[in-house]
């Protein structure tokens, strides 16, 4: 793997994880595209840490209040928001992880293919402008409620689909049960901590059970950094600018990169 390779596919990953556009879609396609040599599972397990420690260090002040609060809740003081939320995550990453455990073999080998992405990059981006265009609600995310969580969950089950995006359904979802956009895309962030976690520890088993490799120790570090930098920003300015500017620009850009896909792959 050269240096370029290491740098686009980390600026991919990082850039593309929390974004609405689905990560893994861009993953997948750029060595389709650049018939670049597999990156290896050691490269793959390094940038989603990097994308892990960036939305834990963003959101390190709402996670260990919510913390807390769960603590406190499960030692017998009594349920809060913070509390709330706090099994809003937990209970909102169990479908997805099941779906995971259950799926994860037939989607390896048969929804991989570009022209499944072209599809569902298509079809979850129309469902995206509906929801933006129809909710604009105004609830946040400590109102929410076990109906939400379950939705929400479950909808997080459906990006294990490639090209459905894992954050642009659950903010979808959101959206669609009255959250505003912020509100939604900070739900969306906090339910991508156990995920990523979780796909991040399956990867690394894999990779302990895989054969030796040589791996080059330098390019996993910096490629970790790298995703972990644009990740950061990429959530930091997405935050600052998502209600002015909405979903439409991601909404575009998907129904662009779609119709590229078709046309190429067709």
């Amino acid at each position: 793997m050269d240096w370029l390779q290491v740098w686009v596919l980390a600026l991919v990953q990082g850039l593309t994880e929390f974004l609405p556009i689905s990560s893994a879609a861009h993953l997948i396609l750029v060595p389709v595209l650049t018939a670049w040599e597999d990156q290896g599972l050691a490269f793959d397990v390094a940038i989603h840490v990097g994308t892990l420690v960036a939305i834990v260090a963003y959101f390190r002040h709402e996670v260990a209040v919510v913390t807390r609060a769960w603590v406190r809740q499960v030692g017998g003081n009594g349920a809060t928001p913070e509390s709330m939320l706090a099994w809003a995550v937990i209970f909102g990453t169990l479908p997805a992880a099941l779906a995971g455990l259950i799926f994860a073999g037939v989607i390896e080998a048969h929804l991989r293919s570009p022209l499944v992405i072209a599809t569902t990059t298509i079809g979850f981006a129309l469902l995206l402008w509906l929801a933006d265009w129809r909710g604009r609600g105004s609830r946040d995310e400590f109102g929410i409620r076990w109906r939400d969580i379950l939705i929400v969950g479950g909808a997080q089950a459906l990006a294990l689909i490639p090209g459905t995006s894992r954050s642009g359904i659950t903010m979808t979802a959101a959206l669609l049960l009255g959250f505003s956009r912020r509100a939604a895309a900070r739900y969306s962030f906090l339910l991508a901590i156990p995920i990523i976690a979780l796909a991040g520890g399956y990867q690394t088993l894999q990779l302990v059970q895989a054969p030796p490799d040589t791996v080059n120790w330098l390019q996993i570090g910096i490629g970790a950094i790298v995703s972990g930098v644009a990740a950061w920003l990429s959530v930091h300015w997405f935050l600052k600018l998502i209600e002015r500017i909405g979903m439409l620009p991601f909404v575009v850009y998907r129904l662009i990169l779609g119709i590229i896909l078709l046309w190429i792959f067709l």
